[in-house]
C-alpha cells in the first residue's frame, strides 16, 4: 500500500512495502534469516509439486502479480492500495510455490523500482510472501471443506482469504516494528497507528479480495484443473430450482 503524507504519518510507516530504517538493523537482520529459512523451506517442498503443468502456471502467475502491483485502486483520499496476490498464487499453484512467486516480485521491486528497501527484504518477504500467503490460504482451504465447491463458493472463499492475507500482512509490520522500530510515531500512539493501519488495510482487502476471486474464478470456469485450490476437482454446476435432478 502507497500513501501520501497527511502531516501526521509517514509513507514508510502507512507503507506494506516496508523501507530502509523503518525497522532497526538488527531487527530486519532476524527476519532476514528467517525469511531466507523459510523460503528454502518453499523451495524444497514447492518442488514436490513443480510438474509439466504447474512450473509454466508459476512463471505466469509470477509475471501477472508483477503487471497487477503496478496498478493501484484508490482506498481513502491520499492513500491508495495494490495487488499483494498471495492468496490468488497460492489458489493457482498452491502454497509452497505461492510464496515464492510471492517473494520474487517483492525482491524484483526492491532491486529495480525501489519499492521497499533492500535492508527490508527480509520483512517485506515475511510478510507478504510469507504470513500473508499462509493464513489467507488457510482460510481458502477451511472455507472450501465447508462451502459448496461452485464459483459462488470459490469467489467467497478467495475473498475471505485475501481479506485475511493483507490484514495479516499489515499486522507483521506491527509486530516488526513493536519489536524495533527505527522511526518516530510523529506524536501518536502505537495504538493509533495499529488502528490506522489495520482500518487502512481492511479497505485494501475488500480490493484484493475482490481481483481475487474474479481472476480464481475466472481460470475455475474455463480451466478449473489449473487451479490448485480446486485438486484437479471440476466445478459444481448449481441445479436451477425446479429442475429434475
Amino acid at each position: 500500500m502507497r500513501a501520501v503524507r497527511d502531516g501526521r504519518l509517514s509513507v514508510d510507516i502507512l507503507a506494506l512495502h516496508i523501507g530502509n530504517g523503518v525497522v532497526t538493523t538488527p531487527v530486519a537482520a532476524g527476519f532476514a534469516l528467517l525469511a531466507f529459512a523459510a523460503v528454502a523451506l518453499c523451495v524444497i517442498r514447492g518442488r514436490r509439486d513443480l510438474d509439466d503443468r504447474l512450473a509454466p502456471m508459476a512463471g505466469l502467475v509470477a509475471a501477472f502479480l508483477f503487471a497487477a502491483q503496478m496498478l493501484n485502486f484508490p482506498v481513502l483520499p491520499g492513500v491508495s492500495g495494490h495487488l499483494l496476490g498471495g492468496v490468488l498464487a497460492a489458489m493457482l499453484v498452491g502454497p509452497w510455490v505461492g510464496a515464492l512467486c510471492v517473494t520474487v516480485v517483492v525482491i524484483v521491486q526492491a532491486l529495480v523500482f525501489s519499492d521497499g528497501g533492500l535492508t527490508a527484504l527480509g520483512l517485506n518477504i515475511t510478510n507478504m510472501a510469507l504470513l500473508g500467503t499462509a493464513a489467507g490460504y488457510a482460510v481458502v482451504a477451511l472455507l472450501l471443506r465447508l462451502v459448496p465447491r461452485t464459483r459462488r463458493g470459490l469467489a467467497v472463499a478467495a475473498f475471505a482469504g485475501s481479506m485475511v492475507s493483507v490484514v495479516i500482512a499489515a499486522l507483521g509490520f506491527l509486530v516488526q516494528y513493536r519489536i524495533g522500530g527505527g522511526v518516530a510515531l510523529d506524536g501518536q500512539t502505537f495504538g493509533d497507528i495499529a488502528l490506522l493501519l489495520i482500518g487502512v488495510h481492511l479497505a485494501i482487502g475488500i480490493g484484493e479480495g475482490l481481483i481475487t476471486a474474479l481472476t480464481v474464478g475466472t481460470v475455475a470456469s474455463a480451466r478449473p484443473d489449473l487451479v490448485y485450490a480446486l485438486h484437479g476437482a471440476a466445478l459444481r454446476t448449481p441445479i436451477p430450482q425446479g429442475a429434475p435432478a
